[in-house]
């Protein structure tokens, strides 16, 4: 496969790699994005994968709670510039977005987009976004959605931060709800937003996942000079150790809880739950970051104001 200069660029903005190693890789694996940053981090290049959620568009993410808090929805809505991002009625646009996506019977943005819209049903979603396009004067993209509907008691959590740079929703069960249950969820999104963990809990991380992770640092500890001359078993104990060491980073209960260093995310639930008389279990959670995985335009403040201006 033809190694073109737009899949080296994506590449390095991926990993923070330079251009001649990016080559390399994505050469011996044939083009595969995805191996190439496995063999990337192999060689001790690219450290994690933590760049590769790098912000590349403007727009906003969005939350919406329903009256009766059986339903929590997140968005994202995608706009060419963070000029737009903050004006008011793309902000009001994508709240409506938001609120159609809780009565959405939908599964993907297909067929959300060919949903009638709620404000005006003799438009669907899509023309509706159309009509935002010639308002606004600038293309915008409902990227995706996500629908959480309250499968028992608990409550349903949102936070926002960065004015929708990210956004959070949990799903907390619980017999006795209360509000402490809502400064709970609010404190463990706030954690989610904060450190973007891959899991709620150790057993909910699959085994193919695990089997990756291993793989890759066991490659990384080989290829590690330092560790030339030693034997098997100890090489095989710190490939344990550093794999426990990112178990604790990727679940969220296993991590430090970010208010309070002496306590992990589980103990501090646990010390709620104490309080609510009643278990709490995080069933869910789904974190949108603005533009996350998607390319930049390579422009400047200057030249969209002349755009703008033009």
């Amino acid at each position: 496969m033809a190694i073109t200069a737009a899949m080296v660029k994506e590449l390095r903005e991926m990993t923070g790699v330079g251009m001649m190693d990016c080559k390399k890789a994505l050469t011996e694996t044939d083009g595969d994005m995805e191996k190439a940053v496995e063999l990337l981090r192999e060689k001790g290049l690219a450290a994690s994968a933590k760049k590769a959620g790098r912000i590349a568009s403007e727009g906003i993410v969005d939350v919406y709670l329903s009256d009766d808090n059986k339903v929590g929805t997140i968005v994202e809505v995608n706009s060419e510039t963070d000029f737009v991002a903050k004006n008011q009625v793309f902000r009001d646009y994508v709240a409506a977005v938001a609120k159609q996506a809780s009565t959405t019977t939908a599964t993907d943005m297909d067929a959300f987009f060919a949903e009638k819209w709620d404000l005006d049903p003799q438009f669907t979603v899509k023309e509706a976004l159309s009509q935002q396009v010639a308002v606004i004067g600038e293309n915008l993209n409902i990227r995706r959605f996500e629908k959480f509907e309250k499968a028992g008691s608990g409550r349903l959590v949102s936070y926002i931060h960065g004015g929708g740079r990210i956004g959070v929703l949990i799903e907390l069960a619980c017999d006795n709800d209360s509000d402490a249950l809502e400064e709970l969820g609010k404190n463990v999104a706030m954690q989610i937003a904060a450190l973007n963990p891959k899991f709620i809990a150790e057993k909910d991380v699959p085994a193919d996942f695990i089997e990756k992770e291993t793989e890759i640092l066991t490659v990384q500890a080989k290829n590690d000079p330092k560790n030339a001359n030693k034997p098997e078993n100890i090489i095989a104990k710190m490939i344990e150790g550093r794999l426990k060491k990112e178990m604790k980073e990727f679940c969220l209960v296993e991590q430090p809880y970010v208010k309070d260093g002496d306590l992990t995310v589980k103990k501090y639930i646990d010390s709620v739950a104490k309080e609510v008389g009643a278990p709490i279990e995080i069933t869910r959670f789904v974190r949108f970051e603005t533009g996350e995985g998607l390319e930049k335009k390579d422009e400047n403040f200057a030249d969209e104001v002349a755009k703008a201006m033009q």
